[in-house]
């Protein structure tokens, strides 16, 4: 990996200021999270600034409800902004729609100092040129037409309402250079560089390279972290400092995160959104701890880093160069492991809106063959949220319902790898048993004859486990079993069909307890009649 000296000396001596800007033009996904979030732990490691800015220039594709989700994702995540939102601060507007004014005058002052031009071409010639070249196959871009006008003939542009755009004057040869934290010095030869692009489009909204530049400058914006996939533009952007004669912040070009293909993430290798990692039951922790781990390294043989840990030990000489694969399965594994260090009640509310088919719940999702809709809300838990937020469940009561849940917690922590979940695993308190046959409850082992007898057998071995600690319930099973002459298992898994209606549940003493000794009871009596 490659960390300038001289980067690291001037990162030390400087105020660190940085920021995430977006486009509100779509919902955030991973490789969004992945550039806030290290730019957030690089200002936190550095006692800096982090700022959230919205870059809304492009305006056919703006929408609020993707300015609201950029902050409901940041809130969401745990990833505190300094500056931007409602929070303001002192170089505000945080917001490209309300500067407009700023860019406007520094275009025309680059005019004026002869580093940029009014170009008057209009669509129809433009597309005749894009037409040509292709024909031609040779390079693509602006010819520079009206890089080489008089003064009088820009005058009389002017002076007759002609439309124009304002564009910058690349340098025709030679070559523009800039350092990157990770990836070293890096060269550009000014002919391969978009030539002279627009600055100011016609409708006065300036384009993402001049806003962008504009803004870092009056925000005093120190680093500039982005993906490697900006690196093409990074040359314009130099050129266009120096045309302003200011001082580049320092860039640091992040690796890329990618598909197992090797491909950048998308949707076709799973879920992208944010929305859609929350829908699916995924733990905001457990999504910063993978994500801050793709082309980075912390401490040896440790995975689990809460956030503010991460602030503590980011570092840039600790990142790859190379791009980051996102394995999912190595994600739902963090997602489990944050699943079992939550305390029942926390683990409770973060599951309810699961189990209801609310909150999270209902955010949309891209449903596929191999990744199918999760089941929540009530046609899968049987519990029901009214609109007052109290829950329904039969004749139980809000708390009598909530108190079945909170002891489940426990049994079912273990067995969850998302908060999803959990509806298919409380099922069998809150929803009607399902109509077994007999040959559902007799285990391989077993004759009929057999398992009824474990099943009589089974209503003293109930009636004995309120009081006991678990140790205590464990030997009485295994006495039931040794009494009947049956292994363990035969004894247990006629049980667990007759109360829960799966073999696949909750540890069984546990659902027990849960469920009520005497609703446990009346169970295994329903199931007799099959024999």
């Amino acid at each position: 990996m490659y960390v300038s000296q001289k980067i690291i000396e001037k990162v030390v001596n400087m105020e660190v200021r940085v920021r995430y800007a977006p486009s509100p033009t779509g919902m955030q996904h991973i490789g969004g999270v992945f550039t806030a979030l290290f730019n957030y732990l690089f200002a936190r490691s550095m006692g800096g600034k982090f700022i959230l800015r919205l870059e809304d220039t492009d305006r056919t594709r703006y929408g609020e409800e993707f300015v609201k989700n950029l902050y409901d994702t940041m809130e969401w995540l745990g990833i505190e902004w300094d500056e931007g939102g409602s929070k303001g601060g002192p170089y505000g507007p945080y917001v490209q729609s309300e500067r407009f004014d700023l860019y406007k005058k520094h275009a025309l002052a680059l005019v004026e100092k002869g580093q940029a031009y009014y170009c008057f071409c209009n669509e129809e010639r433009l597309n005749d040129l894009r037409t040509r070249q292709a024909q031609e196959k040779g390079a693509l871009g602006y010819d520079r037409h009206c890089r080489s006008l008089s003064g009088s003939d820009i005058e009389k542009n002017l002076h007759e309402g002609r439309p124009y755009v304002i564009r910058l004057k690349i340098p025709l040869e030679g070559v523009t250079r800039f350092s990157d934290a990770l990836l070293g010095d890096i060269e550009w030869k000014n002919e391969d560089i978009s030539p002279d692009p627009v600055l100011l489009k016609t409708d006065g909204f300036p384009t993402y390279h001049l806003a962008n530049i504009i803004d870092d400058h009056y925000m005093k914006i120190s680093h500039v972290m982005r993906a490697q996939e900006w690196i093409p533009s990074t040359p314009l952007h130099v050129i266009l400092y120096q045309a302003f004669g200011w001082e580049p912040p320092r860039f640091c070009h992040l690796p890329m995160v990618n598909g197992k293909d090797g491909q950048k993430l998308s949707k076709r290798h799973g879920a992208t959104s944010v929305n859609e990692f929350r829908a699916r039951g995924y733990v905001p922790e457990a999504l910063v701890n993978y994500v801050a781990m793709l082309g980075c390294s912390y401490e040896e043989g440790r995975d689990i880093f809460p956030i503010k840990d991460l602030e503590g030990l980011f570092k840039l000489e600790h990142l790859n160069k190379a791009g980051a694969v996102f394995d999912y399965k190595k994600l739902e594994w963090f997602n489990g492991q944050y699943i079992r260090l939550m305390s029942d009640e926390k683990l409770l509310d973060s599951v309810l809106p699961y189990i209801t088919g609310t909150g999270d719940a209902l955010l949309p999702i891209n449903v596929t063959e191999e990744n199918p809709a999760p089941h929540t809300g009530p046609e899968y838990s049987g519990i029901s949220m009214n609109k007052d937020g109290t829950l329904s469940s039969g004749s139980l009561s809000d708390a009598q319902i909530r108190e079945k849940l909170l002891s489940l917690m426990p049994l079912i922590k273990e067995r969850l790898q998302y908060l999803t979940d959990a509806g298919d695993k409380i099922a069998f308190i809150f929803k009607p048993m399902p109509a077994l046959v007999q040959s559902d409850i007799i285990p391989k082992k077993l004759d009929a004859q057999k398992t009824r007898e474990v099943l009589i057998s089974s209503k003293e071995f109930i009636r004995s486990l309120p009081g006991l600690d678990h140790e205590a319930q464990e030997n009485s099973a295994k006495s039931c079993a040794e009494k009947l002459g049956v292994k363990l298992g035969d004894f247990m898994m006629p049980i667990r069909m007759a109360v829960t209606g799966s073999k696949v549940s909750p540890p069984l003493m546990g659902s027990i307890l849960a469920l009520g000794i005497e609703e446990s009871l009346a169970r295994v009596d329903a199931a007799l009649q099959l024999f």
